[in-house]
């Protein structure tokens, strides 16, 4: 059905509003000042968004204008996201680590006319490209108090000019165009509409009551130009749950245990560094062995109850570990974390088992950009981990006859910006193609595989998808990105890369002084055997022709500052393919000749 005749589910702008008037006392946001949370109550966040939304109209913007945000992820982007929409504008998110050319791409895309940037150094990114942005004519950065400038500004713009601009937008309006990640080419602007929001937020709501209940709170910390997090704060205001922001994800655990939230969102990549810096400490403080036999307890525990039942045994080694591990990474995240929230990417099951009897439940969902975030999450009384749940209310969700999945519903996306032959592509009798493959079962479960685009079939004709194998690798905590390679070849192999923060603690954990340099761990015999370990361990989860084989150890850092990664920490296949093709062609050479500049060691599967 066109959502455009469906039923009018509301504004965006009116969930603070809504909120305020609902509850103005309520502490739905929080402001930092070093160790300390101050909480903001609903009412006073209504008035200093609608003094910023004041100022945006008392600047000349139309409406229906489109204006960027390029910040981090602070309390500001939130305040900013709600005033641009009470001023009757569209938003355009811009991850803060954009390059120039990034940032020109999206805002002459999307035709903003307007600007908010958090730093001046973000403000000379975009001078840098105006000359090529011609729609662009006004902007604001918020650490040179801008927002202060706006509130200024729009002191003659009356509540009954604001309130004129928030009547005259409905539920089927633009509310915000967010760009994908571009893990595949250029980024599409997604256009999603206000009932998107809207309407999801009741269901998500109701898919999630233990999660949004009185009293709940959350740090978000990953980026708000992504929409995992930037429906996630859109939906705490809308419920009255207290939201705290991070900007720097190197402070994220210092921050939990200050904030202590009830629940976090992250993606996967979050949860295996909280792991393997946990498992890390305990080994340099002479614990390793008591923390990895407390981990396999804490897996075989979620495992068994999965079952139902609990072995005596099993329940006595889980009460001596709970007092001994789990209660200190309980501590380390605040003491009051009981749900976590994860999406972007597959979470390896082993870390939802071990989360779990840790006692913080991992509600796994899938969703994309298209789908304003989640069209499917577990819920707290069903939890199936493996899969991402059963769609939300207002959701549906089948399978195409080709295995891959098909959404529609209330959060489906409006249109591509400027890009009607894409739009047209996306869907198929009303149902939005995600290009992902997956399987339903009875009970309308969803089990996601992995990509279409992504799936290897080698020489032999086995398809592969290479994420369950990435995922298992990657639990090491000496291993950053696995990259599974083997399309047409005879076997599947994998390119690896060491973490460079966690390869100090791993050396000193195993006796290596002074600690390796990425350089030289490159080529250490001990670093290939650790890597072989988790090789070993993955492939013990899959077939033999699934197996790697061989690895490729890449002295190189896969980041997004390398243009290896998405902001939300997705690689991009194809660009690493294409840049270590040489070493992929190495792997498969048979050859112990190194054939390209970036130092490699090839290993082969061993085998009894």
């Amino acid at each position: 059905m066109d959502p455009r005749t469906a039923r009018d589910a509301g504004s965006a702008a009116r969930i603070l509003t809504n909120r305020a008037a609902e509850t103005p006392d309520r502490a739905i946001l929080a402001e930092r000042h070093g160790d300390a949370w101050t909480p903001i109550p609903a009412r006073d966040v209504l008035v200093r968004v609608r003094g910023i939304a004041r100022g945006l109209v008392a600047a000349g913007l139309e409406p229906g204008a489109h204006v960027a945000i390029l910040s981090r992820t602070r309390l500001e982007w939130t305040l900013v996201d709600f005033a641009i929409w009470q001023a009757g504008l569209v938003s355009v998110p811009v991850y803060e680590t954009s390059s120039p050319d990034q940032v020109r791409h999206i805002l002459r895309d999307s035709e903003a006319v307007a600007v908010i940037v958090e730093s001046e150094e973000h403000a000379r990114r975009v001078a840098s490209v105006a000359a090529d942005l011609p729609l662009l004519g006004q902007h604001w950065t918020i650490d040179g108090g801008g927002l202060e400038d706006l509130t200024r500004l729009g002191e003659g713009v009356t509540d009954a000019d604001l309130e004129e601009r928030v009547a005259a937008v409905t539920g089927h309006d633009d509310a915000t165009i967010i760009y994908t990640s571009g893990s595949t080419g250029r980024p599409k602007g997604c256009v999603l509409r206000h009932d998107n929001f809207t309407a999801l937020i009741d269901g998500a709501a109701e898919a999630m009551p233990e999660v949004v209940e009185d009293g709940a709170s959350t740090l978000l910390f990953i980026p708000m130009a992504h929409v995992f997090a930037r429906f996630i704060a859109v939906m705490s205001v809308g419920t009255g749950v207290l939201v705290g922001h991070e900007p720097d994800t190197k402070d994220l655990m210092h921050a939990v245990s200050t904030f202590r939230p009830t629940f976090l969102l992250a993606v996967p990549r979050v949860f295996e560094k909280i792991y393997n810096a946990a498992e890390q400490k305990a080994t340099i403080a002479g614990r390793g062995r008591v923390f990895r036999m407390a981990a396999t307890t804490a897996v075989a525990h979620s495992e068994a109850l999965a079952r139902g039942r609990v072995g005596l045994g099993l329940r006595a080694r889980f009460r001596l570990f709970d007092r001994l591990v789990y209660v200190k990474l309980r501590d380390a995240m605040g003491g009051r974390v009981s749900f976590a929230i994860s999406g972007s990417a597959p979470l390896s099951p082993r870390l939802a088992h071990f989360f779990r009897s840790v006692g913080v439940l991992i509600l796994e969902g899938y969703g994309l950009t298209e789908t304003t975030a989640p069209a499917t999450v577990n819920r707290a009384a069903e939890v199936r981990i493996g899969s991402v749940g059963r769609a939300l209310p207002g959701v549906e969700v089948r399978i195409d006859d080709d295995g891959e999945i098909l959404v529609r519903g209330v959060d489906v996306f409006d249109r591509y910006w400027n890009d009607p032959d894409a739009t047209a592509a996306a869907f198929v009798d009303g149902w939005f193609r995600t290009g992902d493959i997956g399987a339903l079962d009875g009970a309308g479960i969803l089990t996601v595989t992995g990509r279409a685009k992504e799936l290897i079939v080698t020489a032999s004709g086995k398809n592969v998808a290479p994420a369950p194998l990435e995922d298992g690798i990657r639990e090491h905590p000496l291993i950053a990105q696995v990259v599974v390679v083997g399309e047409g070849r005879p076997f599947i192999a994998a390119l690896v890369t060491l973490d460079r923060e966690m390869l100090p603690g791993w050396c000193a954990a195993n006796g290596i002084a002074p600690a390796l340099s990425p350089g030289a761990a490159a080529y250490d015999e001990r670093v290939h055997a650790a890597v072989q370990d988790a090789i070993d361990a993955a492939n013990g989860r899959v077939s033999r022709a699934e197996s790697v084989r061989s690895f490729t150890v890449i002295d190189a850092d896969l980041s997004e500052a390398s243009g290896h990664l998405t902001p939300k920490l997705t690689v991009k296949r194809q660009r690493v393919l294409e840049e270590f093709a040489a070493d992929v062609d190495h792997i498969y050479s048979g050859s112990a000749v190194q054939t390209t500049a970036v130092p490699v060691v090839e290993h082969r599967h061993r085998r009894s």
